[in-house]
């Protein structure tokens, strides 16, 4: 007897699609300090749900939703990591992590995440739209972390520059927080509520 198996990319659309969002609007648009709040999201929410709904895409086969998800689980563990250990830092001698070192960082998330749009392909629009607009991001906060490491801007001088970093985030986190309540109504209602 086979049971079907409940679709897990909604659990790790959320989780990526909703700490997006927070971190988007706290820290870059309204360019206020990174927080708790966004840091226990981080570590649960955009963490770990997306490393269980990677699990369970693994469980189903499929590779690109087990990658995808996995992948920016642990991306935001990572990102929880770089966060606390300056804390900890002095203690033990470790240089915490310069903008040079932040753009090389932002820009393989991104270069990761064009490459994974081209898997996005076969899929839905909405897919698409979040892959395309994440690339984006990454590539944006690259751009940020080189100009403050390689120029003599500051962080007041981009304050426009991480608003705009902000919106654009808050839009790739909506698309994903759309794609994950319109399939789970559309399941739950066997028709299209929310066009993807």
């Amino acid at each position: 007897m086979s049971e079907k198996a409940a679709n897990a990319a909604p659990l790790g659309l959320l989780g990526f699609g909703m700490t997006t969002v927070l971190l988007s609007f706290v820290h870059n648009a309204r360019l206020g300090p990174l927080d708790s709040m966004i840091l226990a999201m981080g570590l649960a929410y955009g963490g770990l749900a997306q490393v269980i709904a990677g699990v369970m895409e693994y469980k189903k086969g499929n590779t690109f939703g087990t990658v995808a998800f996995t992948s920016y689980g642990l991306f935001w563990w990572s990102y929880v990591i770089l966060n606390l250990l300056p804390k900890y830092y002095l203690l033990v001698g470790i240089q915490e992590a310069t903008n040079e070192a932040l753009m090389i960082y932002y820009f393989m998330w991104g270069l990761f995440t064009f490459i994974m749009f081209f898997g996005t392909m076969k899929k839905n629009r909405a897919l698409q739209f979040v892959f395309m607009s994440l690339a984006i991001l990454f590539f944006l906060l690259a751009v940020k972390s080189a100009l403050l490491a390689y120029t003599s801007l500051t962080i007041t001088d981009l304050e426009l520059f991480t608003r705009i970093i902000g919106v654009e985030g808050i839009v790739c986190g909506l698309s994903a927080v759309y794609l994950a309540l319109a399939e789970v109504l559309n399941e739950m209602h066997g028709k299209t509520v929310l066009p993807i």
